[in-house]
């Protein structure tokens, strides 16, 4: 009987974006400077009608970006008709007809938010590849995403602090990955008060590996010198100081979702894992709860590639993460306009 949980990314690069300022400055460099197909796909991400931005229609847009640029340094509305409002597009091309390469470059410097400008650059480099691989997104994780867009959406306060709890049963790799490629996002989209966290049902102690998969990313993860208390195995429950930017941080450790040191209502609750979906059909004080299910890394460890598929789940949950805030900053930016 169940108890309920109660308490591309390589692409060549057809026309330069000129004129470029210096790849080693990180917050001057515009997010994908140097190559037509990333600045054009990364204007689109800002300025195209929400529709576009949906996961299933991300090889139909990126398609259409390669074949436009393939031909011409710049975007003719021909092309950009199937993805953008008209009014929205002649403002930003002037005369209506087409947007160079350059211009789009600039329009998406000026809209990178501070906090994008804040991550570390090897993080943020990242996050710029995971944007350009919306079409690996799973059908059913892209549902449970339109889920979150709509929930963030409707929940956001520009003023207010919003929590996600990423929720899976041992706390020590998924929900892990997930509360911290969720706050990846948040900040790369300047979205960073939704704020994410993590949790478990049985929880244990944060895995090695998991640290070490975010790491490789350029996230800092170290020891307080402090430990939170031990789980069912007895291993020692370090608490980490996790950082991916300036003023961009908070401290993880494994812990049941319902500790203090996570939000206790109002909360949006992701579960990433199937023992928790079977185990948690209610999760106590979320006001939604969005599965949205990954396979552990956890089958891989001691395989000569294991470092390798905890990469790959962090890459996938990185993904659908970017997606979900590059739609709900595209709907909130266009919501506010409406007032």
């Amino acid at each position: 009987m169940l108890r309920p949980c109660f308490g591309l990314a390589v692409l060549i690069p057809l026309f330069s974006a000129a004129p470029l300022v210096a790849q080693n400055d990180p917050h001057r460099s515009a997010p994908m400077s140097g190559n037509a197909v990333a600045t054009a796909l990364a204007f689109a991400h800002q300025f195209a009608v929400p529709e576009a931005l949906l996961p299933g229609r991300d090889r139909q847009l990126k398609s259409a970006l390669i074949s436009a640029l393939g031909k011409s340094p710049e975007l003719a509305w021909e092309v950009a008709g199937d993805f953008f409002d008209r009014a929205t597009f002649r403002a930003l091309a002037g005369d209506g007809t087409a947007i160079s390469v350059e211009k789009m470059d600039q329009l998406v410097r000026d809209k990178v938010p501070q906090s994008r400008k804040d991550m570390h650059a090897k993080t943020r480099v990242h996050a710029d590849l995971l944007t350009t691989q919306f079409d690996m997104i799973e059908d059913a994780h892209a549902k449970a995403g339109s889920a979150l867009v709509d929930w963030v959406v409707k929940n956001y306060r520009a003023d207010k602090p919003l929590g996600v709890v990423v929720l899976c049963t041992g706390n020590t790799r998924r929900s892990m990955l997930g509360a911290t490629m969720g706050n990846v996002a948040a900040a790369y989209s300047g979205l960073s008060n939704v704020r994410f966290y993590s949790g478990g049902t049985a929880p244990d102690a944060i895995n090695p590996r998991t640290i070490a998969t975010l790491r490789e990313i350029g996230i800092e993860i170290e020891p307080t010198g402090k430990e939170a208390p031990r789980g069912r195995a007895g291993l020692a429950n370090p608490i980490y100081r996790v950082q991916w930017g300036k003023g961009l941080e908070t401290t993880e450790f494994s812990k049941v979702y319902t500790d203090a040191h996570n939000p206790q209502d109002g909360f949006a609750a992701l579960v990433v894992c199937s023992e928790a979906e079977t185990a948690c059909p209610r999760v106590t004080g979320a006001g939604a709860r969005i599965p949205v299910l990954y396979l552990d890394p956890k089958a891989f460890d001691g395989a000569p590639f294991e470092s390798a598929k905890y990469a790959e789940r962090r890459d996938d949950i990185g993904r659908f993460m970017l997606s979900v805030f590059v739609q709900a900053h595209r709907r909130l930016e266009l919501a506010e306009k409406l007032k």
